[in-house]
This record gives C-alpha cells, sequence and structure tokens, in this order.
C-alpha cells in the first residue's frame, strides 16, 4: 500500500476544494487591503471580510459585531484569556480552568499566574468530565474568568457546556470555551448554551491554516477585552494588523460549508469510528480513554495495554495518526490530558488518538483494523 491513509484530523484537515476556489481570486485579482478605504481593491476585499463574517456568525448564531478575525484559535485564546485579566483587574485575579485545556489555554494561564493571577484547575473524572458542584465551589467573588472547553482535542469528549454557563453567570463571573474542536462538527450555539468567549480555528473545519475567530458577547453580559495586539485599530481595535483575507474567505466558505453538510458528515463520520472502534476493542487489552457517550462523532482514543504508542505508530507508516495533541507531539510525556483522567503512566502512553474526516472511507478504515491487527500479532 502506497497511499498514506490520514486519521488525525483532529490535528488538521485539508483545505476543502471549494474553499480553495473561492479564496484563489484573493490572492490575485482581488488583493486589496480590507482597510483601504479610498478605493475599489479595497472596497472589495472589505466586503469579502464582511461577508466571511455573517457567515461564521450564522454557524455560532451571533451578530457580527461580535466577532473578532485572528491568526487561529491559539491567538484567540490568548486575546480572551489575557484581555479579560487585564480588563477586570478591579474585580479579582482568579481563574478556573478544566484541567484537561488545550496547552493553548494553560500554558497562557501560566503566564499569567507569573503575573500575579490565582488559578483554579478543576479535576475531571475517569469519564474526562468535570464536575459541576466542584466547579461552582471552585468560583469565589474574586473570579473573572472560567475556561471549559467544548470538546476536548485529544479524546473528543464534550462537557455539559449549557449547564456549565448557567453556573458560571449565577456567580457573576465569565464563560470562554475553546470549541476549536467542536465548531464545524457538531452543532455550537453561543446563544443557547451561554458562552461569552468562544474561540475557533478554520484549520479545523476543512479551512486554511492561518485564520480564527474570537467571538466576545456584548450584552447580558457584555464583555470587555484589553486588547494584546496594538497598532492600526483594525478589528474595532481589539486586534490591530492588516487581516489575512485569502484566508478570512476561506475560514467563512468552511463555515458555510459545514453548516449545511456537518450534520450529514457526522452520521456517516460516526458509523465509521464506530466500525474502528469495535473492531479493535476486540483486541486483548485495547480499551476507550474518555466518555463514550459524551463525544464528538469522529473522535475515538486507544489505550493498548502493554504496548507504548510510539512503537506501535511507528509500525504504521502509512498510516497517520497520533498520541494526541498536535501541539504537544514532540514532548516526551504522557498526556495531561489522559494523567488528568486517571490514566496510570503506562496506560497514557500507550494511547493512540485515531480521529477520522469527511473524505475518510469505510475502505480506509478496514484497511487500518486489518493492518493494526496484522502488527499487533507480529509484536
Amino acid at each position: 500500500m502506497n497511499k498514506l491513509i490520514y486519521l488525525d484530523y483532529n490535528s488538521t484537515t485539508p483545505v476543502d476544494d471549494r474553499v480553495l476556489k473561492t479564496m484563489l481570486p484573493y490572492f490575485s485579482e482581488k488583493f486589496g487591503n480590507a482597510a483601504s478605504k479610498t478605493h475599489a481593491l479595497g472596497w472589495v476585499a472589505e466586503e469579502a471580510v464582511k461577508n466571511a463574517r455573517e457567515r461564521v456568525a450564522q454557524l455560532i448564531n451571533c451578530t457580527e459585531q461580535e466577532l473578532i478575525f485572528t491568526s487561529g484559535a491559539t491567538e484567540a485564546i490568548n486575546l480572551a484569556i489575557k484581555g479579560v485579566y487585564e480588563a477586570y483587574q478591579t474585580k479579582g485575579k482568579h481563574l478556573v480552568v478544566a484541567a484537561t485545556e488545550h496547552k493553548a489555554v494553560l500554558d497562557t494561564c501560566k503566564a499569567l499566574e507569573r503575573k500575579g493571577a490565582e488559578i483554579t484547575y478543576l479535576p475531571v473524572d475517569r469519564e474526562g468530565l468535570i464536575d459541576l458542584n466542584q466547579l461552582s465551589n471552585s468560583i469565589i467573588p474574586s473570579t473573572i474568568l472560567v475556561c471549559v472547553m467544548f470538546a476536548n482535542n485529544e479524546t473528543g469528549v464534550i462537557q455539559p457546556i449549557e449547564q456549565i454557563a448557567a453556573i458560571v453567570h449565577s456567580k457573576g463571573s465569565i464563560f470562554m470555551s475553546d470549541a476549536t474542536q467542536a465548531v464545524g462538527k457538531v452543532n455550537v450555539d453561543v446563544q443557547a448554551e451561554g458562552i461569552d468567549l468562544l474561540c475557533l480555528s478554520a484549520h479545523k473545519l476543512y479551512g486554511p491554516k492561518g485564520a480564527g475567530a474570537l467571538y466576545v458577547r456584548r450584552k447580558n453580559p457584555r464583555v470587555t477585552l484589553a486588547a494584546q495586539i496594538h497598532g492600526g485599530g483594525h478589528e474595532r481595535g481589539l486586534r490591530s494588523g492588516t487581516l489575512n483575507v485569502p484566508a478570512v474567505v476561506g475560514l467563512g466558505k468552511a463555515c458555510d460549508i459545514a453548516k449545511a453538510e456537518m450534520w450529514d458528515d457526522a452520521q456517516r463520520i460516526s458509523k465509521l469510528r464506530t466500525l474502528l472502534e469495535q473492531s479493535l476493542l476486540e483486541i486483548d487489552g485495547v480499551f476507550v480513554n474518555g466518555s463514550q457517550k459524551n463525544r464528538l462523532p469522529n473522535v475515538t482514543n486507544l489505550s493498548f495495554t502493554g504496548i507504548k504508542a510510539d512503537s506501535l505508530i511507528a509500525k504504521l507508516q502509512d498510516i497517520a495518526i497520533s498520541t494526541g495533541s498536535a501541539c504537544s507531539s514532540a514532548i516526551p510525556e504522557p498526556s495531561h490530558v489522559l494523567m488528568a483522567m486517571g490514566l496510570t503512566q503506562e496506560q497514557a502512553y500507550s494511547a493512540i488518538r485515531f480521529s477520522l474526516g469527511k473524505y475518510t472511507t469505510e475502505e480506509e478504515v478496514k484497511i487500518v483494523i486489518s493492518i493494526i491487527r496484522e502488527k499487533l500479532n507480529t509484536s
């Protein structure tokens, strides 16, 4: 077999052909700066950005004025957390953060701790879910922000976001959710779920790398942020810098496609995930990490007892899979997500994340099952 089978869609996704086609004119004949107000090329670019903002807003159910375009989810996360921390100093310096957050959240919080922030890290159970009573008890008068990701990037576990938001708001705090893995895969509605700050990235939903967005609630409550990048007052002064118009256009188109197709995609992908998971669970010592009820339709995180994941992956040269977050793949440590869920180091080191996508076929899944069985039998 020569063709690589890609099962690492949580790391990144290929750009949809329709997205690429929509982007291409903005590299050449429509190359204007969206901030140029004095000529037609600038107006065309500005209109393209406006159209993209509308499409992103429609996908997550917010107004266009509540969206700030960024270079990706990591920048959006930094702007959200640091922006709140600086803007709400008079109320307090306490944040509550789930222990299984992406490193973009955890590392940002560590940076703030060095500046005097007080962080409470919420543990999770074996399913990867936080305890709502513990969340409630962790929020104190000086708590300015609570961060709980919508869906985990390693296990796909989905938190009870609406209930979390209700608790946070009852305590008078702001609720941020990193929805990078969820947007475009499942329904994400910031109004219905009560999210005040939401982060997303284009390259997780078949759009280009280098584009993302931050949703900032404008009322009930109105969220204030301190800008982190200055110079020109772009994006209503919250994120200065010339917009990457082609990438923003691509993000908008990707959101448009996701809104129309993600339900059907999820149904098909979920069946393939079940086929893969159930077949591999027939192997002795294989078990699922995280909730099998509350999770994304495309992910399964499996531990192979007694086998180092890196060793197994090395034998699967024609299959693109990972041990977890792409951002942490070079770090020789067990997954902080799995460790927080109560796995032993040995179990965490034996875990592999399989993340499927809309281009995954049943034939590919069957080939992967066959190859893994063969390699384990020859170990």
